[in-house]
């Protein structure tokens, strides 16, 4: 058996094949006319575009982390030196009583979370660019606990209930603006 450093000649027969398939299934990708959202110029142009959208207000605390959530998903710059566009989201979390028991107590809860959203430019709040949905769930178990350990526990469903919705949304952002480039600056 021949080896070179920790390489031996029987796992680079297992390899090789396999090395073949992923580099068939790249051209796959490139042939179906598959590019990155984020790669290349068209990305950094995509992720300018995503700097420059002003998120609205949305209400509550669930409402707060979805905002904080999108400013860290878009703005990655910090926040946006020039607004074009304004981000409007009707988001809502509702609880699903899942696990009741024979007394009627509930031992889990499921948190399902629904996000509307438009994006509309900046001078013409009437004229919708793009509109989507995005929706996730998450679920705890409700057993005898602290109030505090409960609490906590709340928070962190709403905590990653956010972080979900942004990310869908800002893909979804990101997409349109991929295929609705803007145009260049005069000059």
């Amino acid at each position: 058996m021949w080896r070179a450093g920790s390489l031996t000649l029987s796992s680079n027969r297992k390899f090789l094949p396999r090395l073949g398939v992923l580099g068939a299934g790249l051209l796959l990708l490139a042939g179906c006319g598959f590019t990155p959202l984020y790669g290349g110029d068209q990305g950094a142009a995509v992720q300018g575009q995503l700097e420059q959208v002003k998120i609205a207000n949305i209400p509550e605390r669930p409402g707060q982390l979805l905002h904080e959530a999108l400013e860290a998903q878009m703005q990655r710059q910090g926040s946006p030196t020039q607004q074009l566009y304004v981000l409007n989201v009707n988001y809502v979390i509702t609880p699903d009583q899942v696990g009741v028991q024979a007394d009627s107590s509930v031992s889990r809860v499921r948190y399902n979370a629904t996000a509307q959203w438009t994006l509309n430019p900046i001078g013409a709040p009437a004229q919708t660019l793009a509109s989507g949905q995005a929706v996730t769930s998450d679920a705890l178990n409700v057993i005898n606990q602290q109030y505090f350990a409960q609490s906590l526990e709340a928070s962190t469903v709403n905590q990653q209930l956010a972080d979900q919705i942004a990310a869908q949304i800002a893909q979804q952002v990101a997409v349109y603006f991929k295929t609705h480039p803007a145009p260049p600056a005069p000059g």
